[in-house]
């Protein structure tokens, strides 16, 4: 797997919207903070086009992205944010250019399509982590992660013991991200490999038998039996019905590995949370969950 260059000072760092629309008033604090790092935000006005909940048509985020993708003065990509709209482009999106001049891609939630394409075909590391959208709301030290892991310097993330967890070690390229969108790729060539990896899950406002429904698929298409480890990160602003389901999100996923011997974190702080995390999906980490606590080294 190949690590893209660290970013030094005066560097171009583009944003892009894939996905849901975005008004420059959404990004103009991440804009002025990128800048104050001492990096180079830069987008367009087409960044801000319109079509219904989409930045642009199809046709438009395609071009807006590869453009980013080709320029080898660019040397990060950051999703501005989620919704839905990635995986209507992916398959238009040409990595040639992009595999000779590797640069980092960031983001998460809708963008673990990006995320694992690009691990699975391109074999080159990327960052699951907080999103220009976010940065007002997020945690000084998930903004710091972020840029800790585009210089280079990807810090360790620890967080305390869950009562659901299965203590021991592991290590194993870190794949997986948003479970919905993980769902949506069973099939595909962007889903990927899991024998032998890492899988970490988060996911945000979804019903709890849709959880169930999901991890059920992960589970018969033989995703979860051959993993080395998991790491199950927010399971934020769970739904349920009238009629209660009569489990946790948590407790879910934790009953769809419990014939498996790996071992499962459960609360680490990535995903649709303030503190979100840097993740280096594709590297080779190791885990170590213990009722002491937890480590997942990057």
């Amino acid at each position: 797997m190949i690590s893209p260059p660290p970013l030094k000072k005066g560097d171009k760092i583009a944003l892009v919207a894939p996905a849901r629309k975005i008004a420059f008033e959404e990004v103009a604090y991440a804009v002025e903070f990128i800048n104050n790092k001492g990096f180079e935000a830069v987008f367009h006005d087409s960044l801000f086009a319109q079509y219904h909940q989409f930045a642009g048509n199809d046709r438009h985020r395609t071009a807006a992205l590869q453009q980013y993708l080709d320029d080898q003065t660019i040397r990060a990509i950051l999703f501005v944010r989620g919704g839905y709209g990635s995986v209507r482009v992916i398959d238009e999106l040409d990595f040639k250019a992009f595999v000779k001049n590797p640069k980092w891609l960031a983001g998460y939630s809708d963008m673990t399509v990006f995320l694992n394409h690009v691990n699975t075909h391109c074999r080159i590391e990327t960052i699951h982590g907080p999103m220009p959208f976010g940065f007002k709301d997020n945690t000084p030290g998930a903004v710091q992660s972020l840029f800790a892991a585009l210089l280079g310097k990807a810090e360790p993330v620890k967080w305390s013991w869950h009562p659901l967890s299965r203590p021991g070690m592991a290590t194993g390229e870190l794949v997986g991200g948003n479970l919905s969108v993980l769902y949506s790729l069973l099939g595909s060539s962007s889903f990927p490999e899991t024998d032998g990896k890492i899988l970490f899950l988060e996911d945000l406002d979804e019903y709890l038998y849709h959880i169930d429904r999901m991890m059920m698929a992960l589970k018969r298409a033989g995703k979860l039996s051959q993993l080395s480890g998991m790491v199950v990160g927010g399971l934020t602003e769970m739904r349920d019905n009238l009629v209660p389901f009569g489990k946790t999100a948590e407790e879910i996923v934790s009953e769809m590995v419990e014939l498996y011997d790996y071992p499962v974190a459960f609360g680490c702080p990535a995903g649709h949370l303030a503190d979100n995390q840097a993740l280096i999906m594709g590297r080779e980490v190791r885990l170590n969950v213990g009722t002491g606590g937890n480590v997942l080294d990057q």
